[in-house]
């Protein structure tokens, strides 16, 4: 947005907080600027001025639906994390969702996100204004069509013809959105403030590269979105299940097992020479074949490889194994069922599965908290392991952690069982498993 600024004025960001005032706190006595530091091995800074205003939905709910509502708000971006869509895990509403239950119960004063889009697009259609446009930019599978499926399975609850109204007008582009982002700490803090001379409360940081793919839809001819960078595709889901399967799924094979072998980073995973060549090797050999067709995937895993090994990127494996009962199941055990229905060995992709039930069972021993949606679900499963996969295996299997159709299979069962029971000794259980060089 701040680059389509350069040409195109008439666009600014409002920003809104469903939760935190942490963001807020820091940029409104900025401004609303922030500095971008491009992590390289020469970073690179740049002052962002895209952002308008930012309001914190628990202190100022009439601004922002004042926000909402006004003629020129065209789009609503969602950056909310899997686990804000509310959804179960058919990829449906929710029901029994607490934030849900409250929202039907007091539509006017709504905690989630389904029930803030009901309300201002509500709000909209009785004051004759057209709706905004929906774009996600979560790591969520067909997020649009799931968004647009979970809101219309909201509004029917209260209200039929805005459902329906919400079903025929409203547009909910899939999307795919791409760049390694750790979270903001003290030593970005110090690091921009260093080279800026200048103090930012609340500064961000990613890799270099980055990408955003939205389905080309008559709707995003509001703005050039080519002339910035956006792909706008036909067909989002080559892109999407790439990028999910390959980059995320790898990313979440480094974070469990890299924390149980002691790493901190994912730059020190990856210069575990045993680790990171087991992650390529089940990238191009068992995810790859299913995960992406029509795409140079040689090229995208060669690429994603270098990004993890970005020396000036220091992403904390502790903070991409957040919300792994969320993220596991569409990063992994897709790619699971589809070698399972193929005929094709889940060996290397449980792995990562194993790891991270190891992974809740050891913060749960050491009084850790798990941050995840199902936390206190996990660390009450995670301190009744005892290490053996006939014991502990069930605890997840039960709990509704997993898919059914995969939990009923044998293969599936007893091969986990095999791996976990492996894992007690990760290095060794990497080591067991024939390697390959990461460059082509």
């Amino acid at each position: 947005m701040d680059s389509l600024l350069r040409t195109d004025p008439r666009w600014a960001i409002a920003a809104l907080s469903l939760k935190s005032t942490g963001v807020r706190d820091a940029l409104v006595p900025q401004d609303g600027l922030y500095a971008l530091c491009e992590l390289a091995v020469e970073p690179r800074l740049r002052v962002i001025g895209a952002i308008r205003e930012v309001l914190v939905s628990t202190h100022q709910r009439d601004a922002a639906f004042a926000r909402l509502t006004q003629v020129d708000t065209r789009m609503v971006t969602l950056t909310v994390t899997e686990k804000g869509y509310c959804l179960d895990a058919h990829g449906e509403l929710d029901a029994a969702h607490p934030d849900i239950v409250h929202d039907w119960q007091t539509p006017q004063d709504p905690q989630s996100i389904l029930g803030w889009l009901c309300e201002a697009l509500r709000r909209r259609r009785a004051a004759g204004l057209p709706p905004f446009t929906v774009v996600s930019c979560d790591n969520l599978a067909d997020n649009g069509k799931l968004l647009h499926a979970a809101l219309v399975a909201f509004a029917v609850r209260s209200d039929r013809d805005l459902a329906q109204w919400i079903r025929g007008e409203v547009v909910f582009p899939r999307t795919m959105v791409d760049s390694i982002t750790p979270a903001t700490d003290d030593a970005l803090r110090d690091k921009v403030a260093a080279r800026m001379g200048l103090s930012d409360a609340w500064p961000v940081q990613r890799e270099p590269f980055t990408q955003w793919v939205i389905e080309d839809l008559p709707a995003m001819n509001s703005a050039d979105w080519r002339s910035v960078g956006v792909t706008l595709a036909a067909d989002v889901s080559a892109y999407e299940r790439a990028k999910l399967r390959l980059l995320n799924g790898a990313h979440s094979t480094l974070a469990y097992v890299g924390s149980l072998l002691g790493h901190e980073t994912v730059y020190d995973a990856m210069n575990d020479a045993t680790l990171s060549s087991f992650v390529a090797k089940m990238m191009r050999e068992d995810i790859a074949p299913l995960a992406a067709k029509g795409l140079d995937v040689s090229d995208y895993i060669d690429a994603a490889l270098a990004r993890f090994a970005n020396p000036g990127v220091r992403h904390l494996l502790s903070q991409i194994a957040w919300d792994g009962s969320k993220k596991l199941p569409v990063r992994i055990l897709g790619t699971v069922s589809d070698a399972l229905a193929s005929g094709k060995s889940i060996d290397r992709l449980l792995l990562p599965i194993a790891a991270w039930m190891r992974f809740v069972a050891r913060q749960a021993h050491a009084g850790i908290a798990i941050v995840d949606p199902e936390a206190a679900r996990l660390a009450r499963i995670g301190a009744a392991c005892t290490g053996a996969a006939d014991h502990d295996i069930p605890l997840f299997t039960t709990e509704g952690l997993f898919p059914p159709v995969l939990v009923q299979n044998d293969i599936f069962r007893s091969t986990l069982a095999r791996v976990y029971d492996e894992m007690q000794q990760p290095l060794a259980a990497l080591s067991a498993r024939p390697t390959m060089r990461t460059g082509r």
